[in-house]
């Protein structure tokens, strides 16, 4: 039977540019370029090196946003996925990850499952929180943070590394992983890859389709929001500290100051 992975992946504007909020506080993404997260590539990897050691494997890559986020769906179909699902519904604005996580969820049930893998967090919003809520709605184990992840015999087991150890850990199938930065690079996509890319199928889905009401989702169904923001301050001259018998006091009261220290 072919292990069925599905990887969720972030359409998400690019960090080098001139990232701010929209009027309603949200990310405005009309005003600068998006790419697939960093983070997520590092998702999509694991699953191709799975898939490549398991007798039989098809890979899912799932995304929610804009008519853009294709971009990363493509991304990760030229990398090697089988084929995409974009959701796509004007009333997921603003939707926070609890929300996410519910769309995601019933998307992924759509699909159909053994494994679920995700990275760490996305590198706009940076919560790290959703492959764990994501689990506890399809109601099945949560291995997270992974720098090390393999499938055999009907478990998914891999390596969580800490600041002072590594765990061994493992779960039952189905089962949703997270990977980190540290799991093993990316592949770049080849040439071959990009045209094969161009005819996999993605899949376009709405909250209808998932059988989810506008109320759930969006601004007024998020359970957190931002309610101000306000410019990162310009940056400002530094402190040159002059060593004239003084200079490692200075230092130290400057850092303690700053309560570095």
């Amino acid at each position: 039977m072919s292990l069925r992975i599905v990887v969720c992946v972030k359409y998400v504007p690019d960090a080098t540019g001139d990232r701010h909020f929209a009027e309603d506080l949200t990310v405005d993404r009309d005003d600068v370029d998006g790419l697939l997260s960093e983070l997520d590539e590092y998702a999509v990897e694991q699953a191709l090196q799975i898939a490549d050691e398991a007798d039989e494997a098809e890979i899912t890559v799932l995304t929610i946003g804009p008519e853009d986020a294709k971009d990363a769906l493509r991304k990760a179909l030229s990398m090697g996925a089988h084929k995409a699902i974009h959701v796509e519904d004007d009333d997921l604005h603003g939707t926070d990850a609890l929300g996410t996580s519910l769309v995601l969820a019933k998307a992924v049930e759509h699909a159909g499952y053994d494994l679920v893998i995700c990275g760490m967090a996305s590198t706009d919003g940076g919560m790290g929180v959703l492959p764990a809520i994501l689990a506890e709605r399809l109601g099945v184990p949560q291995v997270t943070l992974l720098s090390e992840v393999s499938v055999a015999d009907g478990k998914v087991t891999g390596r969580r590394d800490g600041d002072t150890a590594s765990e061994q850990l493992e779960a039952a199938l189905p089962a949703v992983v997270s990977v980190t930065d540290q799991s093993g690079e990316a592949r770049y996509p080849s040439f071959k890859g990009i045209m094969a890319a161009k005819k996999k199928p993605v899949e376009s889905l709405d909250l209808s389709d998932l059988g989810i009401e506008a109320d759930e989702v969006g601004l007024d169904g998020a359970w957190t929001k931002v309610d101000d923001a306000a410019e990162r301050p310009a940056r400002t001259a530094g402190t040159i500290v002059k060593d004239e018998g003084e200079g490692g006091k200075q230092l130290a009261e400057f850092l303690a100051g700053q309560k570095f220290i």
